[in-house]
């Protein structure tokens, strides 16, 4: 007699995956190798069209019709395109929707995205302190008051970051810069009144000196893996004095290079920069943000502290990232599913749309008579009845 393995059951089971992005994300990640490796494995990922010309309701309905899905991974923003997910879901819920818009919209903003790592409690053994830089809102950049009201009574130290408050993946939300010190600051918000930015919140987000290197961790699920990258060089107090009044724009820099081991990075490390952070207490701290967030396709940036190597900071945390770089992100993207889709509670679950209040009293009549049928009947388990 054969047993019939996992991966025999999923392959004999195939799961519909219905996938939502804009067309540069897809492009990168619905790679072939992945289609071919999720096919034989069971998984059939199917685009979803996406139509703007109709109506929000219309849209709606265009989705449900693409369905039955056993599930829904997107990264599609927008109150329209949360519409046509609550919609559809209405009609089944038994789809995952991977991720809910809800807990994806937590990550729109810089400061609530955050929030979630000063209420960890990570495990003591670890011997290291996790955090937020200090950081503030300026909500009116135009108002000269915002600069003594929010740096100089001591909120945030020089020099710090400047974000838009905002991060939805837009050009403009990736648009950052360095401000030495509250010279710096006015210089930026008056250019900023200049344009349409100009009434949008701006975030200072304090400026950790960290070595040149930000270590990004990938989540997928249960997954984690975490890799360095290059940051910006550790500033001294000689370069604050000779830097005095610039603003220094940057943008995405977490896809350059990987810094070249032993060279001369930061001002008196108290470490190696190089050095990765000890892989438990990576994996603790991703499934801290992980249930805090509710999410399972996001990636986040971790910094550790120059002078203090036990001491680290969350910076920036963002939804669906590159997979494609990770290596075997197709299989890692696979057995997720196949896993989250094969648990008792999914495994073998009809996609049957939800039934109508209508539909469900005729049922119950329906069952109501088959119970009545007398002796013998076979409307269920006799014992049910009175």
């Amino acid at each position: 007699m054969k047993i019939e393995s996992s991966s025999d059951a999923a392959a004999a089971h195939r799961f519909r995956i219905g996938y939502a992005f804009a067309p540069k994300k897809e492009q990168s990640f619905i790679q072939p190798s992945l289609l071919n490796h999720a096919s034989q494995n069971g998984i059939d990922f199917v685009p979803i069209s996406i139509t703007d010309s109709s109506s929000s309701e219309e849209a709606a309905e265009a989705l449900i019709q693409q369905g039955p899905f056993h599930c829904i991974i997107h990264k599609l923003y927008g109150h329209r395109w949360n519409h046509q997910l609550k919609q559809y879901s209405s009609k089944y819920p038994q789809t995952l929707i991977l991720d809910p818009p809800d807990s994806i919209e937590r990550l729109h903003n810089r400061v609530s995205m955050l929030q979630v790592v000063s209420a960890l409690k990570l495990n003591s053994q670890f011997n290291i302190s996790v955090s937020v830089p200090k950081q503030v809102v300026l909500q009116n950049p135009q108002s000269p008051d915002s600069i003594h009201k929010n740096t100089i009574d001591g909120a945030v130290e020089f020099p710090v970051i400047a974000k838009p408050l905002l991060a939805n993946g837009s050009a403009k939300s990736h648009e950052m810069c360095l401000v030495f010190d509250p010279k710096g600051l006015q210089t930026l918000l008056l250019t900023t009144t200049t344009t349409s930015a100009s009434t949008q919140p701006i975030l200072l987000q304090q400026f950790v000196n960290h070595g040149e290197v930000v270590f990004k961790v990938y989540v997928i699920g249960e997954y984690v893996q975490c890799v360095k990258r290059s940051s910006l060089p550790d500033i001294s107090e000689q370069q604050l004095t000779a830097l005095e009044g610039q603003v220094l724009p940057f943008s995405q820099i977490s896809n350059s290079p990987q810094p070249q081991e032993g060279g001369e990075h930061g001002l008196g490390l108290a470490h190696d920069p190089h050095e990765m952070p000890p892989s438990d207490f990576v994996e603790e701290l991703a499934r801290g943000i992980r249930l805090g967030l509710k999410l399972n396709f996001f990636n986040f940036d971790v910094i550790r502290d120059s002078g203090n190597p036990h001491s680290y900071f969350v910076i920036d945390i963002n939804y669906f990232p590159g997979y494609a770089k990770l290596p075997s992100y197709e299989q890692i993207l696979t057995k997720f599913l196949l896993a989250l889709l094969t648990t008792p509670t999914q495994k073998d679950h009809q996609l049957e749309p939800a039934t109508t209040e209508e539909e469900e009293e005729e049922e119950e009549e329906s069952d109501h008579d088959h119970l009545g049928d007398g002796e013998g009947g076979g409307g269920g388990d006799a014992s049910l009845l009175p």
